[in-house]
């Protein structure tokens, strides 16, 4: 519950973290998207809100843009490497075996859509929760020339992170958008899952057509 508490109300939290913490809530931001972004089993952690209502802290002057997309981004990109390399140590055995802390249908899932977009899942699964997690620790499994992931990483994390916080600097002090700040973090939380429940009902209707498993 306090989970989705801080989800739901990110922009109030970020707000008493500033007051509590001052200009530490920088290293706090990095080391929440560090996380979601580095460690497998962290794939819940509210990423796009977070950049969204970060971004919009940046527009009335309580943090500096540059120095919160760049250390944002630096924070995506050493997590989606952290991630890689687990993937490329520890996945074969995960694979092998179920694992408390990793659901196998996720890692399928992911996988299914790596092998499909190649590099370009890199880049697309930034902006869709849950594979953002899983699609580099696949990539790592999938011993995917690291000099290739990590140019991938950099884009994706570029425009996951530009985009998000921009947005946020640009329209998140807006009166209507202020006036209801949840619901414009709900809309986007329900907007970055449509991808994965449209692919989820593809996968339901192909399983049950004729000569489907």
């Amino acid at each position: 519950m306090a989970l989705i508490d801080f989800i739901l109300h990110v922009d109030r939290h970020l707000l008493e973290l500033l007051g509590q913490y001052g200009l530490w809530l920088y290293p706090i931001l990095f080391l929440i998207v560090f996380v979601e972004t580095g460690l497998v089993v962290m794939p819940f952690l509210p990423g796009d809100s977070l950049l969204f209502a970060a971004g919009a802290l940046a527009g009335v002057g309580s943090l500096d843009p540059w120095i919160l997309s760049g250390s944002l981004f630096a924070a995506a990109v050493l997590g989606d490497s952290l991630n890689y390399f687990i993937g490329s140590r520890v996945g074969a055995a995960v694979y092998a075996r179920d694992s408390r802390w990793i659901r196998r249908d996720h890692l399928e899932r992911a996988r299914a859509f790596f092998e499909r977009h190649g590099g370009k899942a890199i880049v697309i699964a930034r902006f869709a929760p849950f594979l953002r997690t899983f699609v580099p620790f696949v990539a790592g499994v999938g011993r995917m020339p690291y000099g290739r992931f990590l140019a991938c990483n950099a884009l994706g994390a570029l425009a996951w992170v530009g985009s998000f916080v921009g947005l946020g600097y640009g329209f998140g002090n807006l009166p209507a958008v202020k006036e209801h700040f949840t619901w414009v973090l709900l809309g986007i939380i329900v907007l970055s899952l449509l991808p994965a429940a449209v692919a989820w009902r593809r996968n339901r209707q192909a399983a049950v057509q004729p000569g489907g498993y």
